[in-house]
C-alpha cells in the first residue's frame, strides 16, 4: 500500500506482516523466510501480503530499518556520557554489533544475498539508503558532538567512510569464531588506536590531503 493515508486496520495489517517476517529472519534467515510463510504466520493471503510489500527485499528493508533505529535508541544516551571523539566513535561501533547479536546466528545468509553489488539489500544500494543514512546520521551525531574539531573537509568526509569501515566490522562480527568475539574486539580496539594517533596531525597539510583522498576512496565504495 503506497498511499500516505492509511486506515488504522490497514496498518495493524501492515504491522502484523512487517513483524511477522521480522520473527522469520531472526528464527530462520533469510534463504527460508518466504512471503507465503510470512503470509502465514500474519494470518493473511499471500496476495494481501504482497499488496503491502511487492517482495521479500521490501521486507529486509523493514529489517535493516528497524535494526538502525534501535542503534540510535541504544548508542543516544551512551553518547551524551562522553565528549571524547574516540570514546564517541568506540560507541557507535559497538552498539552496532550489539544490537545485532540476536542475528549473529542467521547473518551468513544474509550476507550471500547481499554481497552482490547490485542486490537491492546489499547496505550501499539505493533500497537501502533509508536505514544507511539513519546510520550515517548517528555517526555525523557522534562527530558533532566531540570536543575535539577536525578541519570540515575531513569532518565532511567522515560519517560516509566510517560507514563503510561500520559495514567492515559487520563482516569481521559475523565470522567471529573467537570467545566472545575477541578478534572483532581486538580489530576494533586497533583501528581505533590508530585514529587516535593519526588525530594530532589531521591539520598539518600534507597528512590532511592524504587523509582527504583515504576518505573518499573509502566512501566510493558506496558509489
Amino acid at each position: 500500500m503506497f498511499s500516505s493515508e492509511r486506515t488504522p486496520k490497514a496498518e495493524q495489517t501492515r504491522t502484523r506482516i512487517r513483524d511477522a517476517a521480522i520473527r522469520s529472519f531472526v528464527e530462520r534467515g533469510y534463504p527460508d523466510t518466504t512471503i507465503r510463510l510470512i503470509a502465514s504466520e500474519a494470518g493473511v493471503s499471500v496476495g494481501n501480503a504482497y499488496y503491502y510489500f511487492p517482495s521479500k527485499t521490501h521486507l529486509v528493508q523493514e529489517l535493516y530499518q528497524e535494526v538502525q533505529r534501535e542503534h540510535v535508541r541504544l548508542a543516544t544516551p551512551l553518547l551524551k556520557q562522553t565528549t571524547g571523539l574516540v570514546d564517541r566513535l568506540r560507541i557507535v561501533f559497538e552498539s552496532g554489533l550489539a544490537v545485532l547479536a540476536p542475528y549473529q546466528r542467521v547473518a551468513p545468509g544474509f550476507l550471500s544475498a547481499m554481497i552482490a553489488p547490485d542486490s537491492p539489500i546489499n547496505p550501499l544500494s539505493q533500497e537501502s539508503s533509508p536505514a544507511r543514512e539513519v546510520t550515517v546520521g548517528l555517526i555525523q551525531s557522534a562527530i558533532d558532538g566531540a570536543d575535539h574539531r577536525l578541519p570540515e573537509d575531513l569532518t565532511a568526509r567522515m560519517p560516509d567512510a566510517l560507514f563503510v569501515a561500520h559495514l567492515g566490522l559487520v563482516l569481521r562480527w559475523t565470522y567471529d569464531s573467537t570467545d566472545q568475539h575477541r578478534g572483532t574486539q581486538r580489530l576494533l580496539d586497533t583501528a581505533l588506536r590508530l585514529f587516535a594517533v593519526a588525530l594530532p596531525f589531521a591539520r598539518v597539510p600534507g597528512v590532511r590531503g592524504v587523509a582527504r583522498d583515504l576518505l573518499d576512496q573509502i566512501a566510493d565504495v558506496r558509489a
